[in-house]
């Protein structure tokens, strides 16, 4: 049986790729833009385009109450076209910024309008130093300084919103390095590397699977365990969308 979803940053990497295995599973699926010309692209793939900011509180109360949905899903970031290394110094403070005072506003209108469940996207690099594998227990990098401690600030943040807030069972997916169609990288590359449509993938199954918490979603490797992920959501490294 379908749900209703409303999809946070439908126009970016993971949700463009997500909107269809939503739509293929018989989701009705409200997907937001901050750009008025991915609105007919959004329309394309099967979703209900929603234009606005996420850091307009009240228009996205009223825009997440307009679709009443069981199911609220973050994809939201802010970051330059292919991890622009020259672009990239202004865009952490940014990004920060989503995870933070985004996702407040978000948990907000998802809670008001009787979401029963938020799926949110996170990183599977913020974990402190330590022994590894990390698995998703082990502590965040919460003492990190500069730019990693401005980004570790704000997946705190977010976590913390989405894991804590009382009648909503959050979700939070730990993504590896992303690589593949519209990441702006071809092949797999640093410590914990996860394909775009796998990533997608996870956000699907965690609307119906997983008891709430974070889950580390990455292809093998020795930085982090992903076997939560895939005993609990069923998940495979391996899933990629049809050519």
């Amino acid at each position: 049986m379908g749900h209703r979803i409303f999809l946070a940053g439908g126009s970016g990497a993971i949700g463009r790729r997500l909107i269809p295995l939503l739509v293929g599973a018989g989701h009705r699926v409200a997907a937001t833009t901050r750009q008025s010309g991915k609105v007919d692209e959004l329309r394309a793939l099967g979703a209900d385009p929603v234009l606005l900011d996420v850091f307009d509180a009240a228009g996205l109360h009223d825009a997440v109450a307009s679709a009443k949905p069981e199911i609220v899903i973050h994809q939201l970031t802010d970051l330059p076209p292919g991890l622009d290394p020259a672009r990239m110094g202004e865009a952490i403070a940014r990004n920060a910024r989503i995870r933070e005072e985004g996702t407040r506003n978000l948990v907000a209108a998802a809670k008001s309008a009787g979401a029963r469940r938020l799926v949110a996207q996170s990183i599977a690099w913020a974990y402190a130093p330590g022994p590894e594998p990390h698995d998703e227990a082990d502590p965040l990098d919460g003492g990190a300084e500069g730019n990693r401690g401005i980004t570790v600030g704000g997946v705190i943040a977010l976590e913390t919103a989405v894991l804590g807030t009382p009648r909503l069972e959050g979700i939070v997916l730990r993504y590896g390095n992303l690589y593949g169609l519209g990441t702006g990288a071809d092949a797999p590359g640093g410590a914990a590397p996860v394909h775009v449509d796998a990533a997608a993938h996870a956000a699907l199954l965690a609307i119906d699977h997983g008891k709430p918490g974070a889950f580390n979603v990455a292809e093998p490797n020795a930085h982090v365990s992903t076997r939560k992920a895939v005993a609990e959501l069923g998940w495979s490294a391996g899933f990629r969308l049809p050519a």
